[in-house]
């Protein structure tokens, strides 16, 4: 686990972790480590230490599924584990030996903090290789003393956005920060420049550290002068009063590490590093028992890498190879998809009605990639060789032979069937068919199939070359080695997958239309729309509804809800209709008309639409904005809730990470059925059925998970 070894004087401490594929800090590896270093310390041959790494990262951070398991202990003795490690660091910085981290691969979290207690950092300069503190991310703060090292390292104007913002940096950029003091460009040069500091820094101290004049042992200096200026300075009065600012306006109050972290740093830096350390560790306690780290450790990090790794594709399918995709419809859906496949070395045919139209959808890549070698995210030889894989055309016949066909046309059943017909004959033999709709149900598409085995849905979201998630919706007759094989596929261009069956906007088309909807409702019930768009905010979602409402268009929403009444599953009564229909006859159909919910002057700072007022006089009693908040989150979570029950989504996962990906759900619930144990389902159910009372039927709860809520049933425990 970890390997001991001497080499000229030098103990070598390099971790190899069998029971993980990374190196990780869990219950048994810090253990080994400290006895490791207790190792080095006693021996009075040992003049320094190098702590490396076998595997090709040096240590990825914490084991999060532990983190989990101590959210569950009781505070005191989750502060005994803090205190340990934070005396396992501690004691590298004043064992008296020079201590050299040599970085050779990732160091994230505790890993890069076990770095910042050693008195100099070399890193491996390797590509895929990644550097920071990302645990505000996750909801958790640096618990291994980054909070106060890292200000004592760098100043707290250059720390605080690297603890704030969880950046992760390459091997270069750490170097240009400070997070490092050396790059190596083999291992060989890693270990021989560790060992020639070493040799040079016999008796090394960290600037935050003395010698005591009696004792002759290190201590922490009471009067540390932090780098640019300490918290009393002109420099910390600016930073912590505009900083503080910033962060509530960005987070709403609703994520409490990003405030635990300034915390930390404005108290820590007050005292010596041992009190600091002391501080920090009773903030880490806090915050990593809170339900917000708890929702986005499982959703955010453990969720989504098992959905990377695609946990729902069917088992005893062999894998699958996509080498040449064809794409029907050259507009914003389907050049993004022609990029995102591109991009990964596949063979793109993009075909629109016409050679110059097929082109155009090819300028999409051409910028994206454009801007992508602008902010030194792409090379020009990589550009080019993508875009050399992009095939425009106007031609069926240059279809033939892909192994899988996606049409990206408009949202109309006739036109979907007739390119299904003209394309599906030019795949290879076993080849599959998708259809990129966002609300058509796919086994009424699939009718058009003469493989309907082999026909799946794969709806992405706009721009797809910033939209992480890719929704696969199995029809009625899609086969397990169609939905392995789209699985697959997602894979390779690296987007995240969720499955969902086949229903009338699937999953999230279908849930998301209630953020919308609801806000409907309160503008026709005279709620001032600015209440409502400030509420929508403050709740966490990325848009206030009416602004997204805009984004998506009046006409469509109208569009959709008039097919709905037409299919027998809506009345014409239905708010949102009229609503759409009133703004559709006013020529109002949103940002892409410059008129809708809001104006869109030449100068692009929109404003809502003062017409307003007289369409929707304003009521007499307004509510308060954590009123407005639960209904536009209830009405989402009940739609998810009844996707659930209904089979349209199976597992929890698949819920939360949809929504967080798809249409920005709050990740600090964990997501859209998280939400459910995030209030407590006692408590939800009583709130929905107030709610109900208040507002409406469509707030009332579903007998399930009303029964749930009698037994006390998490609802975690039910669907995972």
């Amino acid at each position: 686990m970890i390997n001991y070894t001497i080499n000229r004087h030098v103990a070598i401490l390099s971790w190899n972790m069998t029971s993980s594929p990374m190196n990780v800090m869990n219950d048994d590896s810090t253990p080994a480590f400290a006895a490791a270093l207790q190792r080095a310390y006693d021996d009075v041959d040992v003049k320094g230490i190098i702590v490396t790494s076998e595997k090709n990262e040096f240590i990825a951070g914490a084991d999060l599924k532990m983190i989990l398991r101590n959210n569950e202990k009781d505070p005191a003795e989750m502060l005994k584990i803090s205190a340990e490690l934070n005396r396992i660091f501690r004691a590298i910085e004043t064992s008296g030996k020079p201590a050299v981290a040599a970085i050779n691969g990732t160091a994230l979290g505790g890993g890069y903090e076990a770095c910042l207690a050693c008195h100099h950092r070399i890193a491996l300069d390797h590509p895929k290789a990644i550097i920071g503190l990302p645990e505000v991310t996750l909801g958790l703060l640096p618990g291994g003393g980054g909070t106060q090292r890292l200000p004592r390292m760098l100043g707290m104007e250059a720390a605080l956005p690297l603890l704030l913002e969880g950046k992760r940096v390459s091997p270069a950029e750490a170097l240009a920060l400070g997070l490092v003091d050396e790059l190596a460009v083999s291992r060989e040069e890693l270990m021989e420049k560790a060992f020639a500091w070493i040799d040079a820094h016999p008796e090394p101290l960290q600037p935050w550290d003395e010698r005591d004049r009696k004792t002759g042992q290190i201590v922490g200096k009471e009067n540390f002068k932090v780098p640019g200026g300490g918290v009393q300075s002109t420099t910390g009065a600016r930073v912590f009063s505009a900083g503080t600012a910033m962060l509530m306006e960005k987070t709403h109050g609703n994520y409490p590490a990003p405030l635990a972290i300034m915390s930390c740093v404005y108290e820590g830096l007050q005292v010596n590093i041992d009190r600091a350390l002391v501080i920090e560790a009773r903030y880490f306690v806090q915050v990593a028992r809170s339900k917000v780290a708890k929702g986005l450790i499982q959703t955010m990090f453990l969720g989504l890498n098992e959905a990377n790794k695609g946990i729902r594709r069917p088992k005893d399918i062999p894998a699958t190879d996509v080498k040449k995709v064809g794409i029907l419809g050259a507009g914003m859906m389907g050049s993004g998809i022609a990029y995102a496949a591109a991009s990964v070395g596949i063979d793109v045919v993009l075909k629109d009605v016409s050679l110059e139209a097929a082109e155009k959808g090819k300028d999409y890549s051409r910028t994206v990639f454009k801007k992508a070698i602008e902010r030194g995210k792409a090379t020009q030889e990589k550009a080019e060789a993508a875009l050399n894989l992009i095939k425009p055309t106007a031609d069926a016949e240059d279809l033939r032979g892909c192994d899988l066909i996606i049409e990206a046309v408009f949202e109309n059943r006739a036109l979907k069937a007739q390119v299904t017909q003209e394309a599906e004959p030019m795949l290879a033999e076993q080849g599959i068919f998708a259809s990129n709709t966002s609300t058509l149900p796919i086994s009424g598409l699939a009718l058009a199939s003469a493989k309907p085995a082999n026909f799946i849905g794969l709806h992405f979201f706009s721009p797809v070359d910033k939209m992480q998630l890719v929704e696969v919706i199995r029809g009625k007759q899609t086969s397990a080695y169609a939905l392995a094989f789209a699985l697959d596929f997602v894979k390779k261009i690296r987007k995240t997958p969720i499955v969902v069956n086949d229903s009338r906007g699937f999953y999230t088309s279908r849930v998301f239309t209630m953020y919308t909807a609801e806000s409907m409702e309160l503008l026709k019930e005279g709620i001032n729309p600015v209440l409502i768009e400030n509420a929508g905010k403050a709740a966490g979602m990325p848009v206030g509804p009416l602004a997204v409402t805009d984004e998506v268009s009046l006409d469509l929403i109208h569009k959709i809800s008039g097919q709905s009444i037409k299919d027998g599953v809506l009345s014409e009564d239905d708010t949102a209709y009229q609503i759409g229909g009133k703004f559709v006859e006013l020529g109002r159909l949103g940002k892409k008309s410059k008129a809708g919910f809001y104006e869109y002057p030449p100068d692009g700072k929109k404003f809502l639409w003062p017409g307003l007022a007289e369409l929707f006089p304003l009521a007499e009693t307004q509510p308060s904005v954590d009123e407005i908040k639960k209904r536009l989150f209830y009405r989402q979570v009940l739609e998810t809730v009844r996707c659930f029950e209904e089979g349209v989504i199976q597992t929890q996962l698949d819920a939360d990470i949809g929504s967080i990906l798809a249409w920005g759900f709050p990740a600090y619930t964990g997501g859209a059925l998280s939400f459910v144990d995030y209030v407590g389902i006692a408590n939800f159910v009583q709130e929905a059925d107030r709610l109900a009372d208040a507002y409406g039927e469509r707030f009332r709860p579903t007998p399930r998970l009303r029964e749930m809520a009698k037994q006390g049933v998490s609802y975690f425990k039910q669907t995972n």
